[in-house]
């Protein structure tokens, strides 16, 4: 079983880099979206064989998740336990017979942690919500995170201490995160991997230079961990400001 997930930057714009030769190629069970920009129908997406399941934010042009998948739901969910936390089309989960597969889009904190009390929030509202999926059957968490949860997975950990996606508060939650019972896939096949990022800003030549952060996950229920057989940020595909993380996997 493949699955993908991508923070696209805007679904529309990667359409026109090269985004479904890609997805094509891969032919992945399941493609997990972030930051499509759009409201479902604003574009067409021709890609046969896939069912698609689409959370856009009230906001046009903001956030927004989608998942394609080959395999029909039991049933889907757009919303979690929390107030005021289903506004700008952050998740998605699609029930199967031995897993639960969630696609989120963590809220960024923004800069000097404007958001940071809304982030933790949504950080404790989101973990009772998938810890309460886990106690029903495994769970498979993907998306963009927006945290680097350690010093190895970022380029410049000294100098973005304290910054959005980098802050203790931020990686506090994940650790908690985890703690309730998952599994960062990637660090568990490679735990010393250097080097190994998913997202690099525009500016200073960050791609080139390979100054980027790993902030894009697939976490699994620790139960379930036995059934990765491989993780692999695929940086050497272009067309947003984030690469595709793809993970192989026993159903």
């Amino acid at each position: 079983m493949k699955l993908i997930t991508w923070n696209v930057n805007g679904l529309r714009a990667i359409l026109k880099k090269g985004f479904l030769e890609f997805v094509k190629e891969e032919a992945p069970d399941f493609l997990c979206l972030q930051e499509t920009k759009m409201q479902e129908g604003q574009a067409q997406v021709p890609l046969s064989g896939y069912s698609e399941y689409w959370n856009s934010a009230l906001r046009k042009g903001y956030s927004g998740t989608a998942i394609f998948t080959k395999h029909e739901p039991l049933s889907v969910n757009l919303h979690f336990d929390g107030e005021g936390h289903d506004d700008e089309g952050r998740a998605i989960t699609l029930e199967y017979d031995s897993f639960y597969l969630v696609n989120v889009y963590v809220p960024n904190s923004q800069e000097k942690l404007a958001r940071i009390d809304y982030r933790m929030a949504w950080e404790d509202a989101f973990r009772l919500y998938v810890t309460k999926l886990d106690q029903e059957k495994p769970v498979i968490i993907c998306g963009d995170l927006n945290v680097a949860h350690q010093e190895i997975d970022l380029k410049n950990p000294k100098s973005n201490r304290g910054n959005a996606g980098f802050s203790d508060e931020e990686r506090q939650k994940f650790s908690e995160l985890l703690s309730s019972g998952f599994t960062d896939t990637f660090r568990y096949l490679y735990p010393d991997k250097t080097g190994a990022y998913t997202w690099w800003t525009y500016r200073y030549n960050a791609r080139a230079n390979n100054a980027g952060w790993r902030i894009d996950y697939f976490l699994v229920s620790n139960r379930i961990k036995h059934k990765v057989n491989d993780v692999i940020l695929r940086s050497d595909i272009f067309g947003s400001d984030h690469c595709p993380v793809v993970i192989d996997m026993e159903k």
